[in-house]
């Protein structure tokens, strides 16, 4: 059983950190002995100024076969803001129904944080984010715009549909890390009930309700949203799993990545966990075009992606050889990770040749 994996190396540094990536995944599936094939596909920045499209309901059609995407970042200096990022990033999310953004918020030994008195056993936790729902919809719109009396509305939606798949989600990910030993079986849900009293409400009953009946060895906490954000810097040591509708996951994943060393070292999954369509994984870094083609884009981000890519795809395939290698790469990371101490994670000030042979060298 072969994975089929779509690869979008996109703009920017994406080519170099994708590259340096896929060398790490042939090691890996030569150790574990498990098989692969990788199909590349030109969406991006430079392709959209070159056909005008930024990729159709067709081509998002032509993805829906594969096991995988791995992304590497789009992002064109000559490309305006929201063109990528709505017309691609966001449509291949609501199109292949990738309802779960998981983020690791992990600090590892070796990497700086800029939080004093803290390091890897007080940064360690997992933010799940709900994906396809709230203030990315697009409900809304402007009227008499350009005129004093423009109006403009961004409307918040939450489904109980929507809602209730990703706490089940999140549940299930809390146990799970419980089990293996991995975590503490608990589950905090950020929002802000105290002012967003319809969404917040929705999202507060379906925890406590689904909590009650299926995991009632679940310890649940709720934070609103702004304490979180004070929580994460203060203690961020109260945290084991968080789940939370998009928006506020968009604000509090990129605090998580700070935290934890940096855009350098923050990886992602947007995941179809029904396997009904693929989930696509990629570093939360941009495209960096200022460092592009200087051999001096950090990895590592790109790397644990992969390693999360074949571990989420493994499950849905039930492929073991597939996991292995994940845990392979994950701890290949580790042990370079030392080499790096004092270094900023995402300029390391090392060539991304060099940062390649030390992970392929501790595989």
């Amino acid at each position: 059983m072969a994975l089929n994996i779509a690869v979008i190396a996109g703009d920017g540094v994406g080519p170099e950190v994708v590259g340096a990536a896929l060398e790490v995944m042939a090691v890996a599936a030569s150790a574990d002995g498990f098989e692969y094939t990788t199909h590349d596909l030109p969406y991006g920045g430079t392709h959209y100024l070159e056909t005008g499209e930024v990729i159709t309901d067709a081509q998002i059609d032509e993805l829906r076969p594969f096991d995988a995407v791995l992304l590497g970042a789009v992002g064109h200096p000559d490309v305006k803001p929201g063109i990528l990022e709505k017309g691609l990033l966001l449509k291949l999310r609501f199109t292949l129904d990738q309802f779960i953004n998981l983020r690791p918020v992990k600090l590892l030994a070796g990497v700086s944080t800029p939080l004093a008195g803290k390091g890897p056993k007080e940064i360690d936790f997992d933010v799940i984010r709900e994906n396809t729902e709230d203030l990315y919809t697009g409900a809304g719109g402007i009227a008499r715009k350009g005129t004093a009396n423009e109006v403009a509305t961004q409307e918040m939606l939450a489904t109980r549909f929507g809602v209730e798949r990703c706490l089940r989600y999140a549940f299930e990910f809390c146990k799970a890390k419980k089990a293996a030993g991995t975590g503490g079986g608990q589950l905090t849900l950020v929002h802000k009930t105290n002012v967003l009293t319809h969404c917040g409400d929705l999202w507060f009953r379906a925890f406590n309700e689904i909590g009650d009946a299926d995991y009632k060895d679940i310890e649940r906490v709720y934070h609103h949203v702004d304490a979180c954000c004070m929580y994460m810097v203060a203690k961020p040591e109260i945290y084991d799993t968080i789940v939370v509708p998009n928006m506020f996951g968009d604000i509090i994943t990129d605090l998580g990545a700070a935290i934890a060393g940096g855009m350098g070292v923050a990886a992602s999954g947007n995941l179809n966990p029904t396997g009904a369509a693929p989930s696509m994984f990629e570093p939360v870094h941009g495209s960096a075009p200022d460092i592009a083609g200087k051999n001096i884009a950090n990895p590592v981000a790109t790397v644990i992606s992969v390693a999360m890519l074949l571990r989420e795809t493994g499950r849905i395939k039930g492929d073991n050889a597939a996991i292995a290698a994940a845990d392979r790469i994950d701890a290949a990371v580790r042990k370079v990770c030392p080499n790096f101490t004092g270094k900023s994670m995402d300029r390391l000030g090392i060539g991304t040749d060099a940062v390649t042979k030390m992970i392929l060298e501790a595989l």
